[in-house]
């Protein structure tokens, strides 16, 4: 897998960092806190496909747009580009989005991105330059060849992110929309066990439950920067 997918001009604020483990207390508490964002990578399995799809078919699209949108969804359609989708979503919105850097590229795609519908915010996002120059740095700085476009992976990425309101969002470019998966405390952050609950067990469990063998996961974190 190629490094962690980066953004142009992100605020330094906020680190992305591996979870090692979401159950031993020693090894959670090397993850700074709070943390604001959880980035889950997976296998792309047919249990997933199955409960992806089925819970998809009672949901309309997605059409929000504008200031008043609770969470901004970027619609996935450049392929093999989860990790960055998956990325933008979690430094725009939540905490992380009031410390993008003022005058930044990241700064002008969100700005321009918000007044968007769906289907316009991801061609925005497809025409960047900024974006794509960013992607493809990132890439070059992997421990392994990045895939071309063409290219068929089996990894996904998907973003847990809580909202200003304290709602747990998870996003995922590739479904009908952002998904509410419910409220958290005030003291609650994304790593918290609630989150957790609400999202990436959650996620585990519908796996298991499916039949799916294969609980291969990776996790990543977006938290504070500490000296």
């Amino acid at each position: 897998m190629a490094d962690h997918p980066d953004v142009p001009n992100a605020n330094k604020a906020f680190v992305p960092l591996d979870v090692y483990s979401i159950d031993e207390p020693d090894l959670l508490a090397f993850v700074p806190r709070p943390s604001h964002a959880l980035l889950l990578v997976f296998p792309v399995s047919a249990t997933y496909e199955c409960s992806r799809t089925t819970e998809d078919s009672t949901l309309p699209e997605y059409s929000g747009s504008g200031p008043q949108e609770p969470v901004m969804w970027f619609k996935q359609t450049i392929r093999n580009a989860c990790g960055l989708i998956g990325l933008l979503h979690a430094v725009s919105n939540g905490e992380p989005r009031r410390h993008v850097l003022p005058g930044s590229d990241l700064e002008t795609l969100l700005k321009d991105a918000e007044a968007l519908p769906p289907v316009s915010r991801a061609d925005l996002l497809y025409e960047s330059k900024a974006l794509e120059s960013a992607h493809a740095d990132a890439a070059k700085r992997g421990d392994t060849a990045a895939p071309e476009a063409e290219d068929s992976v089996d990894l996904h990425f998907v973003a847990f992110v809580r909202g200003l309101d304290g709602t747990l969002w998870e996003l995922d470019g590739r479904r009908k929309g952002p998904l509410a998966r419910g409220k958290l405390a005030e003291s609650d952050d994304a790593l918290s066990e609630a989150a957790l609950e609400l999202g990436v067990r959650r996620f585990l469990r519908t796996e298991s439950q499916g039949g799916n063998p294969d609980l291969r996961f990776s996790l990543v974190s977006l938290g504070p920067v500490f000296d």
